[in-house]
């Protein structure tokens, strides 16, 4: 029997964000590629978005009651012993009834409890770690994994050593061709040919400190002679879309085509969350990052700190956008060297393989069974 005919079944876990989500499913369509006979299961945390992308995806998926710890007292940490409890034993419910062959764990709570059930069940399972700092889960996960797959250098500080790979985080494939369609991109956006180009990214709902930088200094950016491309995110939408009637600037409240607006930007303003910063590092354009403060451990600060140590970025904290962010940007702007450098620096960061090399470390767990 050839590898593709092989009926593997194969769980992967993650959610919460769409940072834990898309590699998981980035992943799960590697791997279905080579094992078109497999069969997979997602499992995530009930009434978080990977219950809506999984399935839009293509894949099954289960949710867990499982949330994580506030850091200040509330009802919901008075619940999270109860919920974990609960979590564990669906999960083993979950492994006893679907009986994998391995489990992949991308990060979010609903890994915890179904990547525990699984390795205390001796099945194997492999954690990829899209941040520069991990979080509790992948932390205490990691003991008993057996591969551990990372997208930054210095980890062991975190993981045991001889169990880290790295290949970076999974990235959408359709930004590898970006820069051979900037003029088809300007047209798809409608946009000005020959004149520069801003896209400002704060995720999916939105940045709301981002979107008051942009409201509040866009006759500066303009008098920068730049057009802008502003997700402003859906949270925001009906507040700043009234931007989209002024001379060279459009407001969208999410960017489906993002290879596209890649394609377009000459400089990019964007949080750093662990895909963002991957999907960056391959579009290779100057970057300006202003990492949210509000996430766990300031995971996004280290993220960014992680390109700009290569001189690879700028990073304005977000407290300091009002004071910094005329000065810092006036410079990049006004110097074309700042700018090919700032490229050429993250490009070399970039880990084009990641999907497929995270694949190979599954396939080798899976050879070993």
């Amino acid at each position: 029997m050839s590898s593709k005919d092989k009926t593997y079944k194969i769980i992967l876990s993650g959610g919460g964000t769409g940072g834990h989500i898309y590699p998981a499913i980035a992943i799960a369509n590697e791997l279905k590629s080579r094992f078109p006979e497999a069969t997979f299961l997602f499992v995530g945390a009930k009434d978080r978005m990977e219950m809506e992308k999984v399935p839009q995806a293509g894949y099954n998926i289960k949710g867990l009651w499982i949330t994580g710890i506030q850091r200040k007292l509330t009802f919901a940490n008075l619940m999270f012993p109860f919920k974990l409890i609960n979590s564990l034993w669906n999960a083993r419910k979950i492994v006893n009834q679907f009986k994998p062959d391995i489990v992949i764990g991308t990060g979010g709570f609903a890994s915890g409890p179904l990547l525990q059930v699984a390795a205390s069940k001796g099945i194997p399972t492999l954690i990829q770690e899209q941040n520069s700092y991990p979080g509790i889960t992948n932390k205490l996960l990691a003991k008993k994994a057996k591969k551990i797959c990372v997208a930054y250098d210095g980890l062991e500080r975190f993981f045991p050593k001889d169990k880290i790979i790295k290949t970076g985080n999974p990235v959408r494939q359709d930004l590898l061709q970006i820069n051979n369609s900037k003029t088809e991109a300007v047209k798809e956006f409608g946009l000005v040919e020959g004149k520069q180009t801003l896209l400002v990214l704060g995720g999916s709902l939105g940045a709301k400190a981002i979107n008051e930088l942009l409201e509040r200094e866009l006759d500066f950016l303009q008098m920068q002679n730049l057009q802008i491309i502003w997700q402003c995110g859906k949270l925001y939408y009906d507040q700043y879309k009234i931007y989209s009637n002024t001379k060279h600037v459009q407001v969208h409240a999410f960017i489906n085509k993002m290879n596209c607006a890649y394609a377009a930007a000459d400089f990019i303003i964007s949080r750093a969350g662990a895909g963002s910063v991957s999907e960056l590092c391959i579009v290779g354009k100057p970057v300006v990052f202003v990492p949210s403060p509000y996430v766990a451990e300031d995971h996004q600060t280290k993220n960014a700190k992680a390109v700009v140590e290569k001189d690879a970025a700028l990073l304005i904290a977000q407290e300091d956008l009002e004071v910094d962010f005329k000065n810092k940007f006036s410079q990049l702007i006004a110097s074309t060297e700042r700018q090919e450098q700032l490229s050429r620096n993250i490009k070399e960061l970039a880990l084009v393989n990641a999907t497929k090399e995270i694949a190979d470390e599954v396939e080798k767990l899976l050879n070993k069974k």
